[in-house]
């Protein structure tokens, strides 16, 4: 059936992370009547991919849709992380307006401030849902407030600062315009959402224009282009021309083979589709995010948001460890590259350049969380690689240098401010303002260049006893702020190949903190612990105790190792130094030194 203009509302969900955005959608799909009574549904069932349910982030937006009474409504979850950033900018071009998700008792925090900035300079009517109001500690009246000194701070219109307050506890399922009042259920949403973000705006006799605002890939069809129809009507088998903005002189003809529009979590073949509709098409082999699908008679471009520029760089290379090809399926350069060039299709934000060797590759994208899950993503396909330690992409302009800022937001406890402001001092951070949070805690605002919050998190987490919570936001470009002081503690570095011998890592257990347990298999120049000074040490963790035949009273006491330090793959990238890289493997992680042979370093160390 297709839907009259007037009765389709398209809305983005944006927040920051983990305030409760696909939760939310969970309960607007349940409440739709979209599963059947007897239908068993998991939590979070938008979060669709394995890391994005372990980790309870949304790192891909995600189309659904949900009918009231006679209007459909097009829903995007979008991602809450900043390194997601490009996933939400592309997809606002899809929508009429956004429903914005604050937690009731975090308020706006960093990201919310990012996405709905975003959301205004689009013009896009927001509505405001203030979630989690049952929480024993929430805030509303504050938060409305707080959020109403944000929108004032992004310079919004008049209408936009009218925006309407839902009060909603998206675990319970109910939401409700009066605080005082107890919902019973999420219609006062659906309602606001209908009566607040308007229909689609496009004329129906105009000629075909559809913009492609995603890509999403099946085994069986191919590529398949998401976006919204800006103008006319879309039909199976219809001739079509694909143009870019960027490239209008290049055009291809193209035939639609198969269109869908969404209901609930289920594409729904159709043969045609109006303006305002969210449609996927397949059959086009070559389409890419800000291609516009145009009739033939009068092939134009629509505009398309201009992603934000990547920040930060890695280079993936072959794995050539003494290890290497023996725990993964796709090992060589050509596997990787035609892996890496592939991801481009589907992520906006991320960059893939060749360097001067074949075996490796710069790849750029929008934070370390960004390019860690693509590594996740990649080992989990049975990829074998290995990555250098992260850096900062700088700008040149005017003949002076230029890195990224990035603004932090850190609530911690009064007991640890002092730790926090002399780490960040010493990494090049200026604190903007610092005002007592909610539960005892105390907000700190800083800015700082975005090197030197590489390798902090960890710190962050020691220094404040897992009581912190640090957000950061990519600010802009700013002049150079000069040296950082890298990390304080070296490496603890094997000596030979062999195996890990209990005996070995007592002694080198004196030395610092170990990576590694008994029985491991370690290979000469692979780091195995961290020192507790500031230089590399090499140690044998293979040696075994001379056997005697005299035996001392005591001496044959079983020998105590502490366990060693478990590390993931954040841990591993933020521990890494210039001169080392972390190994990938579908089975293990490693760090290693770049040049594995002891005598060579030393060489390096001293003639450079």
């Amino acid at each position: 059936m297709e839907q009259k203009i007037g009765q389709i509302r398209n809305v983005a969900i944006i927040a920051h992370v983990d305030h409760g955005k696909t939760t939310l959608v969970d309960q607007l799909l349940k409440q739709s009547g979209i599963f059947r009574s007897n239908q068993v549904v998991q939590e979070r069932v938008m979060d669709s991919g394995d890391i994005e349910r372990e980790r309870g982030i949304t790192i891909l937006s995600k189309n659904t849709a949900v009918h009231y009474g006679d209007i459909k409504i097009n829903i995007i979850d979008t991602p809450g992380h900043a390194d997601f950033g490009g996933e939400v900018e592309r997809v606002l071009k899809m929508v009429d307006g956004v429903v914005l998700v604050v937690d009731a008792f975090e308020g706006a925090m960093p990201q919310t401030k990012f996405v709905l900035r975003k959301a205004l300079e689009l013009n896009l009517p927001v509505v405001v849902c203030v979630n989690k109001v049952d929480r024993p500690e929430a805030r509303p009246k504050e938060v409305i407030d707080e959020v109403l000194e944000l929108f004032i701070e992004l310079d919004a219109n008049e209408n936009q600062l009218d925006s309407p307050f839902v009060f909603a506890s998206a675990r319970s399922g109910v939401a409700t315009l009066d605080l005082e009042e107890q919902g019973k259920d999420m219609i006062p949403l659906f309602e606001t959402i209908i009566k607040h973000i308007p229909a689609p705006s496009g004329d129906l006799q105009a000629p075909l224009q559809a913009l492609i605002s995603t890509i999403d890939h099946s085994e069986y069809v191919g590529r398949i282009g998401i976006g919204k129809i800006g103008n006319g009507t879309i039909r199976v088998n219809d001739e079509v021309v694909i143009v870019n903005i960027h490239n209008p002189e290049m055009q291809k003809k193209v035939k639609i083979t198969k269109l869908y529009t969404f209901e609930g979590l289920q594409r729904q073949e159709v043969k045609q589709a109006g303006v305002g509709e969210i449609v996927a098409i397949s059959g086009m082999e070559d389409i890419m995010i800000g291609d516009t699908i145009c009739s033939p008679e009068k092939p134009e471009a629509l505009p398309f948001v201009k992603i934000s520029e990547p920040t930060i760089s890695m280079n993936f290379s072959v794995n050539d460890s003494p290890f290497a090809g023996t725990e993964g399926k796709f090992v060589t350069s050509r596997h990787i590259r035609d892996r890496l060039y592939k991801e481009l299709n589907t992520d906006v934000s991320l960059r893939v350049e060749d360097t001067d060797t074949p075996e490796c590759l710069k790849v750029s994208g929008r934070g370390e969380l960004h390019l860690s899950i693509l590594i996740e993503t990649l080992r989990r396909e049975g990829f074998e690689f290995q990555v250098s330690k992260p850096e900062v992409l700088f700008h040149e302009e005017n003949g002076k240098k230029l890195e990224p800022m990035e603004n932090v937001t850190i609530d911690v406890p009064e007991e640890f401010v002092g730790n926090v402001i002399e780490k960040l001092g010493s990494r090049k951070g200026e604190m903007t303002n610092m005002y007592p949070s909610k539960g005892g805690y105390t907000r700190l605002e800083f800015s700082i260049p975005a090197r030197g919050l590489i390798g902090y998190r960890n710190e962050f987490m020691t220094d404040t006893k897992g009581n912190g919570i640090l957000n950061s936001v990519f600010d802009s470009y700013q002049p150079y702020k000069g040296e950082i002081p890298i990390r304080s503690q070296g490496s603890l570095v094997a000596f030979e190949d062999g195996e890990a011998i209990t005996y070995g890592l007592y002694n080198a257990q004196e030395r610092g903190d170990l990576f590694i347990g008994a029985g491991v298999k370690v290979y000469a120049g692979m780091i195995v612990g961290r020192n507790a000074r500031a230089e590399d040490m090499d140690i044998n963790v293979c040696k075994k105790k001379q056997l005697t035949n005299t035996r001392a009273s005591g001496s044959d006491d079983a020998l105590k190792l502490t366990p060693p330090i478990q590390m993931s793959l954040e841990q591993c990238l933020e521990f890494i130094n210039d001169d080392e890289l972390v190994e990938v493997t579908p089975l293990n992680l490693r760090m290693r030194k770049k040049v594995l042979d002891a005598g060579l370093r030393r060489k390096i160390r001293i003639h450079g």
